[in-house]
C-alpha cells in the first residue's frame, strides 16, 4: 500500500507539473579555463537552463597547465565529464582518432560556421567534424595607460620604438617594463614566439611553408624571433625565471608592470580590477617590414565525450553554443574570445574591440605548432615552450632553439607524405 500511495503521489505531481514526466539530466563541462568558472556558472549556463529547464549544467575547470593530462586519464578511465572543450587541430582530432569524440556533423547549429572555422575540428579530409566551434584569440600588448601617460610614453609601432619605450619604463625605475615569467614554460611560446612571429614569417605564408617543408625553423625569419626575444629579458624584472602565469597576471593587474604580452583572453580578469586603466596595441612591426600580421588563433571549441551517458542531452547543449545566442552572451562575458559563428554578433568591450579592430589592418595567421606539426614525438608545442623560455632566460642561443626545434621536426615529419 505504501509503494502504491507514493506512486500515486508521484503521478499527482507530474499532472500538475503539465501532464509530462522529465527527469532531470546532469551534464558536466571540462574546461582549461578555470578563470572562466563564475562566468559560465553565473552567466552563460543559466541562460541555456532557462530554456532546458530538463537539463542541469556545471562547470569544472582546469589550470591549462594540467588540462590535457588531466582529460586523458578521465578518459582513459572512463570518468570524463559529458562535455569537453576542445583545444584546436591536432590534439582534440587525436582524441576523435581514439574514439573519444563524437562526430557531430548532423547538428543544426554547425550550418553557422564557415570551413576556416571548423576546420580546426575536423579531419583532414574534412569528412568528420567533432567539435563545434566557439572562439579565436588574438595575441597582441596590453598597457597600463596611466603608467604610459605619467611616463610621457607614446604607443610603439616598430621593434625599435618598442626598446625605446621599454627602456624608458626602465631608466624610471619604478615598474616592470614587461610583464613576462618563464617558469611554466607555455607563455614564452604563446606571448612571446607566437606573439610576434608572424610579421617575421609572414603569417600564413611561413606557416604553411614549414608544413610543406620549404621552410625550416633554422631560417633566418624564425632565428630573428628568437633574436628578438632574447633581448627582453633585462626588461622582465627581478626573478622572472620563477614567475608563473598568475604571478604575472598579479604583476600586471596590481599597477606594478607597464606592458604585458598578451592574449587577448586576458581581458575580463584585467577588467576585475576596477583602478586599471588599459588598453592594447598589435604585435610592433619588424624593422624593415611593412605589412602586419596577427596570430588570430582558433582556440575553442566544444565537443561530446562518446561514452557519455547523456548523449542528447549534450547534443541539446552543444546546438545551443553553436547559435547566435550563445555567441553574443559568451563575446560579452569573456570579452577578448571573439565568436567564430557567421552570425552577427556586437562586441561591447573597448579593449576587445581594439584587439578585433586590427583583423581590418593585418592579416589573420594562427598558430604554426597547431596543425599537422604537433603530431609526432618530439611534440613540437612541449619543445617550442621549452626553448622560448630557455632564450629569454638567456640559457640557450637563439641560433641553438631553432635547430633543437628543427631537428625534432626531422626526427618524424617527412613533408612528403
Amino acid at each position: 500500500m505504501k509503494t502504491g500511495y507514493l506512486a500515486a503521489t508521484a503521478i499527482a505531481l507530474v499532472t500538475l507539473m503539465g501532464g509530462v514526466a522529465h527527469a532531470e539530466t546532469a551534464l558536466t563541462i571540462e574546461s582549461w579555463r578555470n578563470d572562466d568558472a563564475d562566468i559560465w556558472n553565473k552567466q552563460i549556463l543559466p541562460a541555456f537552463m532557462a530554456k532546458h529547464p530538463d537539463i542541469k549544467v556545471t562547470f569544472k575547470g582546469y589550470p591549462p597547465t594540467e588540462y590535457n593530462a588531466a582529460l586523458n586519464t578521465e578518459l582513459a578511465g572512463g570518468t570524463a565529464a559529458d562535455i569537453i572543450t576542445c583545444r584546436p587541430f591536432d590534439a582534440s582530432l587525436d582524441l576523435y582518432k581514439k574514439g573519444h569524440l563524437l562526430k557531430i556533423d548532423d547538428i543544426a547549429s554547425m550550418k553557422n560556421f564557415s570551413d576556416v572555422a571548423k576546420a580546426a575540428w575536423q579531419t583532414d579530409d574534412g569528412k568528420d567534424t567533432f567539435c563545434m566551434p566557439m572562439a579565436s584569440v588574438i595575441h597582441g600588448f596590453i598597457y597600463n595607460k596611466a603608467i604610459f601617460q605619467e611616463l610621457g610614453l607614446a604607443v610603439p609601432k616598430t621593434t625599435a620604438e618598442f626598446h625605446a619605450v621599454l627602456e624608458k619604463i626602465k631608466a624610471d625605475g619604478k615598474y616592470t617594463p614587461l610583464a613576462l615569467g618563464t617558469a611554466d614554460q607555455w607563455e614564452a611560446a604563446t606571448m612571446g614566439f607566437q606573439n610576434i612571429g608572424p610579421d617575421y614569417w609572414k603569417g600564413e605564408a611561413g606557416r604553411k611553408g614549414l608544413i610543406a617543408g620549404k621552410e625550416k625553423f633554422t631560417d633566418k625569419q624564425y632565428v630573428d624571433v628568437f633574436k628578438e626575444l632574447a633581448t627582453w629579458g633585462p626588461y622582465m624584472g627581478d626573478g622572472y625565471q620563477a614567475q608563473k602565469y598568475p604571478d604575472t597576471q598579479n604583476l600586471f593587474s596590481l599597477g606594478r608592470a607597464a606592458i604585458y604580452p598578451a592574449g587577448s583572453w586576458d581581458i575580463p580578469l584585467f577588467e576585475q580590477t576596477k583602478e586599471l586603466s588599459f588598453d592594447a596595441f598589435p604585435p610592433v612591426q619588424p624593422e624593415g617590414t611593412d605589412k602586419c600580421y596577427i596570430s588570430d588563433h582558433v582556440d575553442i571549441g566544444m565537443g561530446i565525450n562518446a561514452k557519455s551517458k547523456n548523449v542528447d542531452a549534450a547534443k541539446t547543449f552543444i546546438d545551443w553554443v553553436g547559435s547566435a545566442e550563445f555567441a553574443g552572451i559568451y563575446a560579452n562575458a569573456l570579452p577578448g574570445f571573439f565568436p567564430l559563428t557567421q552570425e552577427a554578433v556586437e562586441i561591447k568591450d573597448p579593449v576587445a574591440q581594439t584587439f578585433v579592430g586590427w583583423r581590418k589592418s593585418c592579416e589573420s595567421t594562427i598558430r604554426n605548432s597547431y596543425q599537422i606539426l604537433n603530431r609526432g614525438t618530439p611534440n613540437l608545442e612541449n619543445e617550442l615552450w621549452a626553448v622560448s623560455a630557455n632564450v629569454l632566460n638567456g640559457t640557450q642561443t637563439p641560433e641553438a632553439a631553432a635547430e633543437q626545434l628543427q631537428k625534432g621536426l626531422d626526427a618524424w615529419y617527412k613533408p612528403a607524405q
